[in-house]
């Protein structure tokens, strides 16, 4: 039997965790050339989405709460209805951009419950489409990526954008960071 690597992965697996947290990191670097660099397709108040660098599907994207905690019971009200709303907004933006059948949205709380990043909460939003399962990942526990990260950074980014400029009550546009 033959066998197809995706080698990509195992950056992510062999990769010494950085000090310090990702999801608090990254979006302190502010301007649309850093969040660019680090996949950021927008923020909003107390939460931001960004793209999964290491993607189960094209356009799989990640919301999360500026405030670094692990519990979602401790988020206040306010974060968990911006939170709420940012997920909203990049459903719609990956509605526009990929127009898929469906999604999985979900959030693994603590390490047992399969959190890469167990310190810091956050949701998980996976384009679906009928029959994305093929025999790539059954048979050579590979899956193909047919886009490019910059390419679904610029697809949703202008997308999330848009809807983002349409709600300034509860969220600032991406760029103005």
């Amino acid at each position: 039997m033959k066998r197809l690597w995706a080698p990509w992965r195992l950056d992510l697996i062999e990769a010494e965790a950085p000090p310090g947290c990702i999801f608090c990191d990254l979006p302190a670097q502010e301007g649309l050339a850093a969040d660019r660099k680090n996949l950021i397709l927008g923020r909003s108040r107390t939460s931001f989405a960004i793209l999964n660098r290491y993607p189960y599907n094209n356009g799989h994207l990640m919301v999360i709460p500026r405030r670094h905690t692990a519990d979602f019971t401790d988020l206040a009200v306010e974060e968990l209805a911006d939170l709420g709303r940012l997920l909203q907004l990049s459903l719609k933006a990956l509605e526009k951009s990929y127009a898929p059948d469906g999604f999985n949205v979900g959030m693994n709380l603590g390490r047992a419950a399969g959190a890469g990043i167990a310190g810091h909460l956050h949701w998980h939003a996976v384009p679906r489409w009928n029959g994305d399962t093929n025999f790539m990942p059954v048979l050579a526990d590979t899956k193909v990526m047919i886009e490019h990260l910059d390419r679904s950074w610029e697809r949703l980014h202008e997308a999330l954008s848009l809807l983002l400029s349409d709600h300034p009550s509860s969220s600032r546009s991406p760029s103005s960071a």
